[in-house]
């Protein structure tokens, strides 16, 4: 589909603007998704957790090599042997629920299968976040209007061009919106799969 937008001058840069920080929305939240704990290990579910590094916050991923040899297990291999315990002790403070052993070169962090309840309990965070980020694309597309009514109101546009405009920018937040509900559906279907 053209767009509208972009062949009006006073709005060219503005379609641009709202398609990359919804696109941004979008993305963020897959990012989210991957940290989320499903019934499988991942190496994404460390992704949140930094390590207090000689005083910086360092992502695990950048201390250690990390894997997952088998579904219910993952394995991290620090790169400086003397941080073993460290990284162990923040895994184990990080509130996820794991329980990290070490054997003073490799980290196992055995992921135990999520409890039916745990399951409800993480998709009805997770709807709580889908909305989160809905109302972010949504603000963004109030931003939009906002500049679109204000061209038309210094006259750099017609009331047509408005018209189509807002049409516009609707339909790339529904877009967007539709996006993040199928992003969910899959991770919602994933966390309840056995």
């Amino acid at each position: 589909m053209a767009s509208v937008m972009a062949n009006i001058p006073a709005l060219k840069d503005l379609h641009q603007d709202l398609k990359v920080r919804m696109e941004k929305s979008v993305e963020d939240f897959r990012t989210h998704l991957q940290g989320i704990r499903t019934g499988r290990a991942s190496v994404h579910m460390l992704d949140n957790i930094r390590v207090d590094y000689y005083g910086s916050e360092m992502p695990i991923n950048q201390l250690a090599q990390i894997n997952t040899p088998e579904p219910q297990l993952i394995v991290v291999q620090p790169f400086d042997i003397g941080v073993v315990g460290l990284i162990e002790k923040t895994i184990r403070m990080s509130g996820q629920g794991f329980n990290p052993m070490h054997d003073g070169k490799v980290i196992r962090i055995p992921v135990p299968p999520m409890t039916e309840e745990r399951r409800k309990d993480t998709v009805k965070q997770l709807a709580g976040s889908v909305e989160e980020y809905k109302t972010s694309i949504r603000n963004i597309r109030r931003d939009g209007n906002d500049q679109i009514k204000k061209a038309a109101k210094d006259k750099a546009i017609s009331a047509d061009d408005e018209k189509r405009a807002t049409e516009e920018v609707q339909q790339l937040t529904d877009a967007e919106i539709k996006r993040i509900d199928e992003l969910f559906k899959n991770k919602e279907k994933e966390i309840l799969t056995i």
